[in-house]
């Protein structure tokens, strides 16, 4: 864990496994989307939000706007993004009618409104966002790698791809690993060069193996089936 240059944010909507996530030293930062909010029983997003801000404290978090029209969603990014100089927020590469955000991702960013660009998951896509980036001191663009390997596409080669295009043009916008799938992803993730990668609370729960023994892993595992099976009080 020592050795990772990577920045780890942790995704959740739950207040209490916030407030114990924020105690580790190796969680940089936090981000939620309206998907994890909704799962989570979060009825009042403002509510939500500033009461997770009141418990962070300065650590850079990502809140979503939910609205579809690109009018709506201005608005809601402005408000959003005057919660606090640490929230950045999220803004999807298009709106459900496929239509480019890319002009809204500007004139934020170009307003100084901290963007974080979601739900990206090709390279044109990249390619349209950091124009959009360009002229800014910040901002990041958040690369559903998870996703893109459950089409069964690499995603290790698409983001090295993605962070030359990004790094090419502004080195100073954030790649982001969201949506990891294993404990691997960080690895992954840290040894090409992103700037963050996003977990959740069930690959957070395994960084205790981060390094482990494999010979004592296996141990472990013919212990666990053994004891199941005598629990289970199997016989032949």
């Amino acid at each position: 864990m020592n050795n990772l240059k990577i920045k780890i944010f942790a995704d959740s909507a739950k207040l209490e496994q916030i407030a114990k996530l924020v105690q580790l030293p190796y969680v940089k930062g936090f981000t939620t989307n309206p998907t994890i909010m909704r799962k989570d029983g979060v009825s009042d997003y403002e509510y939500f939000a500033k009461s997770m801000l009141h418990i962070i404290g300065d650590l850079p978090v990502s809140f979503e706007v939910f609205a579809d029209e690109f009018s709506q969603m201005e608005v809601q990014a402005r408000k959003v993004g005057s919660w606090g100089p640490n929230v950045y927020v999220k803004i999807p590469i298009t709106n459900t009618k496929r239509e480019s955000s890319c002009l809204l991702i500007k004139r934020l960013a170009e307003d100084r409104v901290k963007v974080n660009v979601t739900a990206v998951m090709a390279l044109e896509q990249i390619k349209e966002t950091i124009w959009a980036m360009k002229n800014v001191d910040q901002g990041v663009i958040s690369v559903l790698a998870g996703r893109i390997a459950d089409t069964g596409v690499a995603p290790v080669p698409f983001m090295i791809e993605a962070l030359k295009i990004i790094k090419d043009v502004n080195p100073r916008i954030e790649l982001l690993w969201a949506s990891p799938r294993e404990l691997l992803n960080i690895v992954e993730a840290d040894r090409i060069g992103c700037d963050i990668i996003t977990v959740s609370n069930e690959i957070l729960s395994k960084l205790s193996l981060m390094g482990k023994d494999l010979f004592e892993y296996s141990l472990e595992t013919v212990k666990m089936f053994y004891n199941d099976a005598s629990s289970a009080g199997y016989t032949l």
